[in-house]
């Protein structure tokens, strides 16, 4: 085995029915990684893995789990569930399953009462985080370091967005809001119809989405400073600008067209599915990552052999007093506390 190279283990990954979570598995799969992916639709999990020529049927190097990230109990649910199939600890987790509902007049609800977005996007991946941390700390993955064996870390790895954060150009744009929690009256009161913002202002479906993405965000350096004495490495990342993904599929049909030319055109942020799954499948497994406490970017320009670097966050993602009543209120909700 080569210098500093780690042997494979095993990660789920949420949200590989499509887009950058379904490359993210093919990158793994192809590294030798066991991928157990989380999915509110396993066989439609299935039948897009084996588009792509992965294994199917009960192969052990690709399990597909039931898990609806927008229903608590399904969570908990899916995690017993995958615990019952694990024969040794979990490796890496990879949060990426997101829901964006851009055009919605009225907010729709998780099984438990509150906003979708928040529900799915922070919720969920919140409360299936905190049931896997003593089984990603028992990781015991090898590496070889040229001379001798060592152990690399376990990972936890967050996808990112650059509209969460406001040292980016995107997390600036106004419309129709940039991502802020305000004074987090939202969630302090529950969270629960008739609110369904974190600032428990009025709904604003846009940016429902950003706010639970800057949540995601604020829960990985979080999780940074909490857990320093602990073995996992929890870092995030923004892999360039998936622009043609089944994320923005509730979006107007016209921007659905014209933001992929955009993005590859002007911005020149775009990322093709397949350069944005092999930039997570890096995260998850290469030693060079293995920092703690970093947000991975590869910029807002894409060009041929980018390297990737620990971009600045701003302080609606680093201020402490706010990221410790997100993770208080959060605990509180999912039932934790």
């Amino acid at each position: 085995m080569a210098p500093t190279q780690a042997a494979p283990g095993t990660v789920l990954i949420t949200g590989t029915t499509s887009g950058v979570g379904l490359y993210a598995t093919k990158a793994l799969v192809d590294r030798g990684w066991r991928v157990i992916t989380a999915n509110r639709n396993p066989l439609r999990a299935e039948a897009a893995a084996a588009k792509l020529g992965l294994p199917t049927g009960r192969s052990r190097q690709l399990k597909h789990l039931l898990m609806d990230l927008g229903d608590l109990e399904s969570v908990k649910d899916g995690v017993n569930a995958l615990f019952a199939t694990l024969d040794g600890p979990l490796d890496a987790l990879v949060c990426n399953a997101a829901v964006y509902l851009p055009r919605l007049s009225k907010p729709q609800r998780s099984a438990q009462g509150y906003e979708i977005s928040m529900a799915t996007n922070h919720f969920g991946h919140f409360l299936l985080i905190q049931l896997l941390l003593e089984s990603l700390s028992c990781s015991s993955r090898p590496v070889w370091l040229g001379r001798s064996w060592g152990q690399e870390p376990p990972r936890m790895v967050m996808l990112g967005t650059v509209t969460a954060n406001y040292k980016e150009l995107g997390g600036k744009i106004p419309i129709p809001a940039p991502a802020d929690l305000g004074d987090l009256s939202g969630l302090e009161q529950g969270f629960r119809d008739p609110i369904s913002m974190a600032n428990g202002k009025r709904f604003k479906p846009g940016k429902a989405y950003k706010d639970s993405k800057l949540c995601n965000m604020i829960t990985t350096q979080e999780l940074h400073k909490r857990y320093k004495d602990s073995p996992i490495i929890f870092s995030s990342l923004y892999p360039g600008c998936v622009a043609n993904t089944r994320l923005f599929r509730n979006t107007p049909k016209l921007f659905q067209l014209l933001f992929p030319w955009f993005q590859k055109l002007i911005t020149g942020g775009f990322v093709s599915q397949q350069l944005a799954g092999q930039r997570v499948a890096q995260v998850v497994a290469d030693p060079e990552f293995g920092i703690s406490g970093v947000h991975w970017s590869w910029g807002n320009r894409q060009r041929k052999n980018k390297q990737q670097f620990s971009q600045e966050l701003s302080d609606r993602v680093t201020d402490p007093n706010t990221s410790k009543k997100v993770w208080d209120l959060t605990m509180q909700i999912v039932g934790l506390e």
